[in-house]
């Protein structure tokens, strides 16, 4: 029988263009999996699948099998895979008629030619048997990008290692490679909805497709990328603050805090001087809670507090009200900070004193950069003992202030037991006091994430007079509060603090998402605010993270202004051909295309109007069949002229007379002049006027849209 033969040329083209997108998803998927035979077997495993099942699923004996015996047979094909890859690598055969590493990229092409030959198999079947199938194949695809690239994640340009290593060793931007994966993953998608057998769906998941899209770039335009919680419940992260408010939310989030997205990147600074700080860590404040309003510390609202922090971000350069003192124990450090995540505020380098604004060197990577000034302590503790506290300039109400705190006697009975073991000579000393105290925290306290201090009254009190144990937040304010229980004025700041070992000798510096931190302050009397940071020794959760050196690194030279990062592009892509210009010459070529299809679609529709009459009854019978398969409708392989005429008369009536005329024409008349062109231009504008009345809308829009709509007329 010829049908047969004609639906197997019929489903060619769909079938290779689906091998083509599944064998791209198992390659993509075992890069990081297998070697480079491992992922050819896959390719090959997958293209076999698809044209055996596509070409025979209707035929004797797969057309007697139930569903449920194929997809048993591919898991059993599966196993045997797994088994006979573990044989080969196992035995000693392979290795020894070859070499050790011929026996494993042995076991890694068996291995991956029967997964990805079973799991074709069974979503094959599925699709030509089930109405979910089709579905099942298009989450597998997104599945495979979705994994392969979720190393990424939180900003890890560098990630996944295969395109980070290859991007950077020829000096690509890493994240224009994962642009690319993306955009092939949402072509591949797209292209399985358009060989999906049920033709009228397609608007409707082209349309969802777009909309999904679409919404996800203008959601990232408007408000970016969504930004760490672990920083975004310290108040550090988030939309930008224009000036000092209330901080209107909950600072505690026992509970919420989730350690998950705790590795993300959420700035770069680059140190322009060089600076090493004695207590081993980086501490940049960006913001204070320091006025008591009744059931907790907020950020204050009165100008004549925290009159050293910059609150907001500017486009030119801002200072700080207040200069700290003890300059000869200072040293003035410049550092340049790219934010990778929007910020609620500015923040620099312990005792920032400015900010001053910098163009943007990477729009697409850092959300706003600027030039921190700051005067960094190089004192020691001991050069802090015996200082007196405060400002002479302070009036009564900011001294009150800054020694409020709960209606609870307990913080100052515990504050006085703690220093009562003080030696003589330091029983007045506020240095010694809060150092007692800091070292009690440091005995005692035990740091967790997860406790139920939150939505207590006094969330302090719950963790400082019960068990102890929380995390910067409670440590912070519980010691403030039991600071200015002694008179000592506290305050509690809020920022980064990043291992000084993180540098690595370099001059940039990688600011995480684990490295939000709260702390507590005090104010030294010609000095300035001084960080006193409890350090607990016990933890129940693992806040290590891995070196990210490779990434710091980039972002580093992403940031300078000396442009580094484009002279070692520009010198690693010397001899290489840039992935930017392939992809202009790609979108050059699909441009050049569409253009093309609409110029020859054009021509085809307009020619018959000025064609020689014996030329007329082939032309005109071309347009009509141009404008039926632009709405879907085109002549199948093996159906004659009047059976496709008969099955477009539902939509073209006249489409019958036009077959008629056409192969008269062709067949029985000699004179190809007897009919006149004005007749075979009413029987095309008949057609046309009948396929707008008659078919649907949308499918009448679609065909003024696509280009290539010819393509299926014979």
């Amino acid at each position: 029988m010829t049908v047969p033969n004609d639906n197997i040329q019929q489903r060619s083209l769909p079938t290779l263009l689906r091998a083509v997108i599944l064998a791209c998803a198992y390659w993509f998927l075992s890069l990081s999996l297998t070697v480079t035979a491992g992922s050819i077997a896959a390719i090959a495993g997958c293209i076999f699948a698809c044209f055996f099942i596509d070409l025979n699923i209707r035929k004797d004996p797969l057309d007697k099998l139930r569903t449920t015996a194929i997809l048993l047979f591919s898991l059993s094909l599966f196993l045997a895979a797994i088994l006979v890859a573990s044989l080969v690598v196992s035995t000693n055969l392979i290795s020894t008629l070859f070499s050790p590493i011929a026996g494993f990229e042995l076991g890694e092409v068996l291995k991956w030619f029967g997964i990805s030959l079973s799991l074709t198999l069974s979503l094959r079947t599925l699709s030509h048997r089930t109405s979910f199938g089709s579905i099942l194949e298009i989450l597998f695809v997104a599945i495979a990008f979705v994994v392969t690239l979720s190393a990424h994640r939180n900003g890890m340009i560098h990630r996944p290692f295969f395109i980070g290593d290859f991007a950077l060793i020829r000096g690509i931007d890493p994240s224009t490679i994962l642009l690319s994966f993306g955009c092939a993953a949402v072509l591949s998608l797209a292209a399985l909805l358009m060989i999906e057998n049920n033709q009228r769906r397609l608007p409707y998941h082209f349309t969802a497709l777009g909309l999904i899209c679409f919404s996800l770039v203008i959601f990232v335009q408007m408000f970016g990328l969504p930004t760490p919680s672990m920083t975004d419940d310290l108040g550090l992260t988030g939309q930008e603050q224009n000036g000092n408010g209330s901080q209107r939310e909950n600072p505690f989030r026992d509970g919420e805090n989730d350690a998950n997205d705790m590795e993300a990147p959420v700035a770069v600074v680059v140190f322009r001087d060089d600076y090493e700080p004695l207590n081993g860590a980086y501490y940049f404040r960006e913001s204070a809670y320091s006025q008591y309003r009744g059931t907790m510390l907020d950020v204050t609202s009165r100008d004549d507090m925290d009159r050293d922090l910059i609150d907001h971000f500017t486009s030119n350069r801002s200072d700080s009200g207040l200069l700290p003192g003890a300059t000869d124990e200072r040293i003035p450090v410049r550092t340049s900070i790219g934010m990778l995540v929007s910020h609620r505020r500015p923040f620099g380098l312990e005792s920032p004193i400015g900010f001053e604004n910098t163009p943007n060197p990477n729009n697409l990577r850092f959300k706003r950069t600027y030039d921190a000034y700051s005067l960094a302590p190089t004192y020691d503790f001991d050069y802090l003992l015996g200082r007196e506290l405060g400002r002479d300039d302070w009036s009564d109400e900011v001294w009150e202030e800054y020694l409020q705190l709960p209606d609870d006697p307990r913080y100052k009975e515990l504050a006085e037991s703690i220093i009562g073991n003080l030696k003589t000579e330091y029983t007045d000393d506020a240095f010694a006091k809060a150092w007692s105290i800091k070292t009690y925290l440091d005995e005692n306290g035990i740091y967790s994430l997860k406790n139920q201090h939150a939505y207590e009254t006094d969330p302090a009190a719950s963790f400082l007079f019960g068990d102890l144990t929380g995390y910067c937040m409670h440590f912070a304010f519980s010691a403030t509060y039991m600071f200015r229980s002694l008179g000592i004025p506290a305050r509690v700041g809020i920022g980064y603090s990043v291992p000084a070992a993180n540098r690595a000798g370099g001059s940039s510096l990688l600011v995480q998402a684990i490295h939000g931190h709260a702390w507590p302050e005090i104010y030294f009397k010609d000095i300035g605010w001084v960080i006193v940071d409890p350090a607990p020794q016990q933890t129940l959760v693992d806040m290590t993270t891995d070196p990210q050196d490779t990434l710091q690194q980039l972002l580093g030279d992403m940031l300078r202004n000396d442009a580094s990062f484009e002279d070692f592009l520009q010198s690693e892509q010397s001899s290489l051909i840039s992935l930017e210009r392939l992809l202009t010459v790609f979108y050059i070529l699909v441009l050049s295309a569409i253009v093309t299809a609409y110029l020859i679609k054009i021509y085809r529709l307009w020619i018959p109007s000025r064609a020689a009459l014996k030329s007329q009854y082939r032309l005109s019978y071309r347009s009509a069949l141009d404008q039926l398969s632009a709405i879907g409708i085109y002549r199948k392989t093996g159906e004659s002229r009047e059976q496709f005429a008969a099955r477009a008369s539902t939509i073209a009536p006249t489409m019958k007379k036009l077959t008629r005329q056409h192969l008269s024409m062709t067949l029985g008349s000699e004179d190809r002049t007897s009919c006149q062109r004005v007749e075979w231009l009413a029987l095309n504008e008949c057609v046309n006027q009948e396929i707008r009345e008659n078919a649907d809308s949308w499918k009448v829009y679609l065909a003024i849209l696509n280009p290539f709509s010819w393509v299926l007329s014979r």
